[in-house]
């Protein structure tokens, strides 16, 4: 028996994503102890997954921080890890690997560029669809790979009974009309246009959004049910069974979005210029985009009309 590293620090959406990825991870190594590494935000949900053995915080402190690196890196060697797979694929990981493992190959250290195909630069492998990479990244490490073409994040729900009966929760639909401010541009203005079209016809529904920790207050501005856990945001796993649970999701291209494309629910996400639906991966059988090339000028009943396709 060995013991095997994955590496996801995040984000929601990209934890969502790497879901199938993890699952053929340890289908891959059955015999052998797998471990994640990951940032605060994911610890408690991690846990829960059934592919992992155990959960390593990483606190993503300053490279310049030796204590905190030092500490890390002495509690990763002591598991002396046969194998790592570097999931997340960023400059911090990469600089990890150059500490632990400074002359590791792709047999050792399993990443993006450790595996990249002949003759192409990572730039370039990165235009490709995220699940497309991680499916090649771990073919090219020797897995066989049955599921993280398509990922499977129901793992992660939990028992939302007392939350659905606080809300009165039996036919609804969640929206989620937030969004970083950093990333605005992924924002679709006209939410409330639509809520009340939904309102007008569908009465057999209840209109909810589930807002974050920094989004309670922006949640003000929806003419929806707010749905809160002992007034602050619901966990991850709460979070992943109301989406689940739901009747029709409909998002901005944010990390809710990814979960609910792979917890197999039904709905829509809204994507202006900032990327396509193709390249994130996010299209799925029951979920999917509306691609528009100003998000500002898809309108409510555009919007709508789609929503009415799929509800029905």
């Amino acid at each position: 028996m060995s013991n095997i590293l994955v590496i996801k620090h995040g984000s929601l959406g990209d934890i969502a994503q790497a879901s199938g990825a993890i699952q053929d991870i340890f289908e891959n190594h059955k015999d052998d102890k797998i471990y994640l590494l990951t940032t605060q935000p994911y610890i408690e949900v991690f846990k829960k997954n059934p592919f992992i053995t155990d959960v390593i915080l990483d606190k993503r402190l300053s490279r310049f921080n030796l204590i905190y690196l030092y500490s890390l890196m002495r509690n990763v060697k002591k598991l002396n890890f046969q194998k790592v797979y570097d999931l997340q694929n960023s400059s911090r990981t990469k600089f990890y690997q150059r500490i632990l493992f400074p002359k590791a190959s792709s047999d050792k250290w399993s990443s993006s560029e450790s595996t990249l195909p002949d003759n192409q630069t990572k730039e370039e492998f990165d235009k490709k669809p995220v699940l497309e990479r991680f499916d090649y990244q771990l073919k090219k490490s020797g897995l066989t790979t049955k599921n993280t073409i398509l990922p499977d994040f129901s793992w992660a729900c939990s028992d939302i009974t007392t939350i659905k009966n606080e809300y009165k929760l039996n036919k609804y639909i969640i929206l989620f009309p937030f969004c970083s401010t950093h990333l605005s541009h992924k924002k679709w203005p006209y939410y409330n246009e639509l809520i009340n079209l939904i309102k007008n016809q569908h009465k057999q529904y209840k209109i909810v959004v589930a807002p974050g920790p920094s989004e309670i207050h922006d949640a003000e501005k929806y003419d929806a049910v707010c749905v809160l856990k002992n007034g602050k945001a619901v966990d991850i796993s709460q979070l992943s069974s109301l989406i689940k649970e739901s009747s029709f999701v409909i998002a901005n291209d944010t990390g809710p979005a990814h979960m609910a494309a792979h917890l197999n629910a039904k709905g829509l996400t809204l994507f202006g210029s900032h990327t396509t639906a193709h390249k994130v991966s996010i299209e799925r059988e029951n979920f999917k985009p509306i691609q528009v090339s100003d998000l500002n000028k898809l309108s409510a009943n555009k919007v709508f009309e789609k929503f009415e396709e799929k509800i029905n």
